[in-house]
């Protein structure tokens, strides 16, 4: 299926000038030969620093909902920031944050075809700005749009036969720019493509301009533009949100695609050189109406490819190597399995083509730091030509195939609604894409609903309405049912909620309730996660109806019914179970309550407290029930000293933790313990590499009898070099992560309550447990892992099937009496396991 390529390994000489090849980017393989570089993929492990500002900013704000039938064009005049000579951008000859503003404004008065809107905030507090390019509509003829796109979406049988469809309606194309803010030049490339259609007069571009609208994400990362990182101002890599949306900016992308739905987008990023452009290798989300999709993506990746090389940027002359289509050269290792990548959950919400496209030159981390500035704005404007290039090819492809291009969002939406079977691809399912084999058949068996059940069915309420409204914000159609009822022998009280599985988005529903499957026979290796499962890993009950008639009587739900309550009378009993349940306890905590522990591990706030939890309770809905219990110790507002990942520091964040990140260095520099209670280690802290005199400082912590949480290898390294708890880590393998089934200790004070499932990855279990050491959770028996990929290492070892049955979280006292709690696997992971994060809540309050 392709020839290996060249790899670019000498400097080659040209005019006097040395021509450096590019570090990090890579030349891809043939399809049989090694995986392609792609940055950022493993375990997260940088250690988190973001301020408190970031997340609170995050956590507070919704993507604002688009205008959908005003008149174009749209006149922002947007407020240009403070000038920031620092911005990265600057060095590599690109255009820093604070001109942007004051170039939309100058596009816009180009013409009439030019319109901006600001499509949210950046964790940061920017601007995101959304740029749309079209011939001027009326506002009539904009109602219009909407009512096409509307029918689109919720009655593709009959847009099918629509004729005002068929002639007039504009096919939206997305093209999103710098989400990784460390790769710059899809945004200079997409003020310059803004620029020439403004300005154009040629037929093509009138032709183009009346039958598509164009809209552009400037900078989906302004946060990461300025600072010159791959990551936002939270440390989220944003570009593996997409199924939490957990940062603004992947909401506002989100909210982008609902309320335009666009039939084609392209992701710009880079650098793997040549120019890597999408579809991809094996395994293929199962989800999809892949054979419609991979018929636009191919055939619209071959155009992007003979635009990128026809540009005449060789090898020997510019140090820049053939473009690179991964599912037609390359065996595995870039694949679209997960739907955390923007273009892999574009094709949910309607895209029939979606494509990641990796310019050639590397300009970032140790280039942008060690190259001659020249020599990076030469290689930053040919990744702008070839962004260029690709945009361009790809709204080429968009106007000659625009009936087909509709016609095939119509069709994805019509089989969800209808209910009928994926096509499974091959050569003949999909004619014109060569080399389909076996490898490349995803396909799943949607059942006929999903029930969220509520009253005593359901484990969370809390979680239940968190389920709900995070499948409503990904536009599923979600009902309430207003009579009991009975599905597959089950019967469901009324206030329960249905996912009808027969609906335009059925993909995305199951992305988010399926359990998902076990890939690890698929393919050696996977990129990033391969596990996810909401409908198991967010606290709430989920069950899946495979078959059956479905009758109901339920109302359509635009948000859950509120789940907070407060007893009437007596003292009150919090549980602990859920993030939200947290959040409240130390609310309260922070403003004097007297909260105690209860046997169970829930706290107990006393009646005089009432209007407080009254408060709480309608702010996060949760249930402060009626209790005789007085409890026992008193819980106090717990400082958390967290040397963790960017996600574990929002999700610590999220639960109202009062959290300082730390690592080797802050500690090396002086710390204050004083201002501690627990210290919380999963990365960037070594023991071994502390000087003696933060060493010391940390041993007095410890014999105060500090707390201590430790999670994965580099917490497990520093318990055994601290000496504190008796337990032998074994690392299972490296690359391993998924949804696993576990087995909760009954009456631990850390997963007694706690659901059935939780989250891997590179994970852990301990043996050779010393006295007084106590199992609060292990592994399933047999295979434990339910959705993900996880393979023994080559000498054997390290599979599931070692860690079957073994302890996964332990805990105990250390000789300082010291607390500490061991975690094998990932509770907080990226701010997704949100039905497990009270394990580490409950941990913290030991």
């Amino acid at each position: 299926m392709g020839l290996p390529r060249p790899v670019l390994i000498a400097t080659a000489v040209l005019a006097g000038a040395v021509l450096l090849a590019p570090g990090a980017a890579t030349a891809a393989p043939g399809r049989d030969g090694p995986h392609p570089v792609r940055e950022g993929g493993g375990r997260d492990t940088a250690v988190a620093k973001a301020p408190l500002s970031a997340a609170a900013d995050a956590l507070g704000t919704a993507a604002p909902k688009l205008a959908k039938s005003s008149a174009y064009p749209r006149r922002t005049v947007l407020d240009p920031p403070p000038v920031n000579p620092a911005d990265k951008s600057i060095k590599l000859g690109l255009a820093p944050y604070h001109s942007l503003a004051p170039r939309l404004n100058a596009l816009q008065k180009l013409g009439n075809r030019v319109s901006v809107e600001v499509a949210g905030r950046s964790a940061g507090g920017h601007q995101l700005y959304l740029v749309t390019v079209t011939a001027p509509e009326s506002s009539h003829q904009a109602r219009e749009q909407e009512r096409m796109r509307e029918l689109i979406e919720n009655s593709p049988s009959a847009a099918a036969k629509d004729k005002r469809i068929k002639s007039s309606y504009k096919t939206p194309v997305f093209i999103n720019n710098n989400i990784h803010g460390n790769e710059w030049e899809g945004t200079d490339a997409a003020l310059k493509l803004i620029e020439d259609l403004a300005k154009a007069k040629d037929g093509t571009t009138t032709e183009l301009l009346a039958k598509n609208r164009i809209y552009l994400n400037v900078t989906a990362n302004p946060d990461g533009r300025i600072a010159g990182t791959r990551a936002n101002a939270n440390g989220f890599d944003l570009n593996r949100d997409f199924i939490t949306g957990s940062q603004p900016e992947a909401r506002a992308i989100r909210q982008i695609a609902i309320d335009k739905q666009p039939a084609v987008m392209l992701d710009l990023h880079g650098y793997v050189n040549g120019t890597l452009i999408e579809p991809t290798t094996p395994p293929h989300g199962e989800n999809y109406e892949y054979d419609l999709f991979l018929k636009n993506a191919y055939a619209n990746a071959l155009g992007m490819e003979k635009a990128v090389n026809g540009l005449g940027y060789t090898p020997a002359k510019d140090g820049v190597e053939p473009a690179v289509i991964p599912f037609r050269d390359q065996k595995e290792g870039w694949d679209d399995w997960p739907p955390i990548f923007t273009p892999q959950y574009m094709p949910f919400q309607g895209a029939i083509a979606a494509h990641t496209i990796e310019f050639p030159m590397a300009v970032n981390n140790e280039e942008y730091d060690t190259l001659p500035v020249a020599e990076l704005r030469r290689r930053a404007r040919i990744n702008k030509d070839i962004a260029g290039a690709a945009m361009r090819a790809t709204l080429d492809y968009t106007r000659t195939h625009r009936a087909s291009v509709i016609a095939d969002q119509i069709e994805t939406f019509r089989r969800g609604a209808a209910g009928e079977a994926q096509r499974p691809v091959s050569e003949e399912t999909v004619p014109g894409v060569p080399g389909i084999g076996p490898e490349d058949v995803y396909t799943t068996a949607f059942p006929r609903a999903y029930v969220i059940p509520a009253g005593r069915k359901q484990r969370s309420a809390t979680a239940a309405a968190r389920l709900v409204d995070h499948l409503v914000a990904n536009d599923v159609r979600v009902e309430r049912a207003v009579l009991p009822f009975r599905l597959a022998g089950r019967g469901y009280p009324a206030g329960s909620y249905v996912v009808d599985m027969r609906q335009p988005k059925r993909g995305i529903a199951n992305v988010i309730l399926a359990e998902g499957r076990d890939i690890s026979a698929d393919v050696s290796t996977m990129y990033d996660i391969s596990g996810w499962s909401l409908g198991l890993l967010w606290g709430a009950s989920a069950d899946k109806v495979a078959t059956g008639a479905l009758h109901v009587v339920g109302r359509p739900v635009h948000a859950a019914s509120p789940t907070g309550y407060v007893a009437p009378f007596g003292d009150l009993r919090l549980r602990l179970d859920d993030p939200k349940e947290l959040t409240a306890l130390n609310s309260l905590l922070e403003q004097g309550v007297t909260v105690r522990r209860a046997a169970d591990g829930s706290a107990i706030v006393p009646g005089s407290a009432r209007r407080a939890a009254a408060v709480l309770a309608d702010r996060h809905g949760v249930a402060f029930s009626a209790t005789k219990e007085k409890g026992t110790a008193r819980l106090h507002r717990t400082r958390v000293a967290a040397a963790v990942t960017a996600g574990e520091l929002f999700a610590l964040r999220e639960m109202g933790f009062e959290t300082r990140p730390v690592s080797t260095g802050a500690l090396n520099a002086g710390y204050d313990w004083s201002k501690a209670d627990v210290l919380y280690v999963s990365s960037g802290l070594q023991y071994g590499e502390l000087n003696p005199a933060a060493r010391g400082a940390l041993n007095a912590f410890l014999a105060r009898g500090g707390a201590v949480v430790a999670l994965g290898a580099d917490g497990a390294a520093f318990n055994t070099e601290a000496g504190l708890l008796a337990a032998k880590p074994v690392a299972g393998n490296g690359d391993a992560n998924g949804v696993v089934r576990v087995v909760n200790a009954a009456g631990s004070p850390v997963t007694g309550g706690a659901p059935a499932h939780s989250f891997v990855y590179s994970p852990l279990w301990f043996t050779d447990l010393g006295p007084g050491v106590r199992v609060d959770q292990s592994y399933g028996s047999g295979n434990p892992l339910v959705a993900g990929h996880w393979r023994p290492v080559e000498e054997g070892t390290g599979g599931p099937k070692d860690a079957a049955g073994k302890a996964s979280i332990v805990s105990g006292t250390a000789k300082t009496g010291a607390p500490v709690v061991l975690f094998g696997t990932e509770p907080l992971f990226r701010d997704h396991p949100k039905g497990v994060f009270a394990q580490i809540g409950r941990a913290l309050l030991l």
